[in-house]
This record gives C-alpha cells, structure tokens and sequence, in this order.
C-alpha cells in the first residue's frame, strides 16, 4: 500500500526575515484521492501565524493540492499544502517481526482468580483522579484536534 506524505510549506517571519518552512503534517496510507481529501480538510482549516491581522483568504486547488493566500495589511503569505508519495524515510520505524500466532485457551483449564476488590479509600481516590483528569474523548477540542483546555490546567499535583 502507497504511504503518502501530507506537507506543508509556509510563509514565516516578516520583512527582511520572511522565508518558507516546509513541514511533514502526517503520513497517510491508501490512495491518493483519500490523501488528497484529508489534505484539503487541513488546509481549510489551517491559521497560520502570520499575517496577525488578516484581511482576504485564497484557497487554491493545484494538482497535487492546495495553495494558500493570506493577504495582510502590507504583505501576503502563502501556504503550499502538497501530497507526495513517500519513497524512503530513514527515520522510519523498524517493522515489526512477524508473530506465531497464540494457541487457543484450552476450556478445561482452570478460569484465573478474580481480582480481590480494592479497599473503599483506593476507589475513592481512583474516582477523585478520574474526575480531575477526563477521558481522551471526553475532551473538547478546536477542529485542528487541539484540546480548548491543556489537560495541565489546574492540577493541583504540578509545581
């Protein structure tokens, strides 16, 4: 199967010190056209940093994706987004070697014994910890995926 390279490359700085950075968002595998549309849902959602005070937005659809245009007050920025198969990744995690598959448990043998139930201040304490910290999805998040609340955010057990 074909992974695919989600990049981005943006206009950062200002001035005498703008200049273009080029950044990975995500590795995808499947088919182009799906690569394709998760690009298109990040790019129409991406805010870049600059301009600060935007007063137009352009988006572009180019073969390969999508172009960005930000005009400011004095300038415009612009922000590539481009799907590209990815061919070599010399940071690309080792695969995983292959696994005999487990025999199946044989029914006869004995069920293991259940747990001994835990004493009524250690549930309470795991209770008051579940309440501090929500779950994973239970956080709200902007549509970028980023939690509106930092998760370390009024946790009384940090400095």
């Amino acid at each position: 199967m074909t992974t695919w390279g989600l990049v981005m490359e943006t206009t950062v700085g200002g001035g005498e010190h703008k200049h273009i950075e080029t950044y990975v968002l995500a590795h995808m595998a499947g088919t182009r056209e799906d690569a394709l549309l998760e690009l298109e849902r990040r790019a129409r959602v991406h805010t870049p940093a600059h301009p600060w005070n935007p007063k137009r937005r352009r988006l572009f659809r180019k073969d390969d994706g999508f172009l960005l245009v930000i005009d400011g007050t004095w300038q415009s920025y612009s922000t590539r987004f481009t799907v590209a198969e990815l061919l070599e990744d010399s940071a690309a995690p080792a695969p995983e070697p292959a696994r005999e598959p487990e025999p199946a448990p044989d029914p006869e043998a004995e069920a293991p014994p259940a747990p001994a139930p835990a004493p009524a201040a250690a549930r309470e304490d795991a209770r008051r910890r579940r309440a501090e910290h929500p779950a994973e999805e239970d956080v709200a998040r902007y549509a970028d995926g980023v939690p509106v609340r930092p998760a370390w955010l009024g946790r009384a057990d940090l400095p």
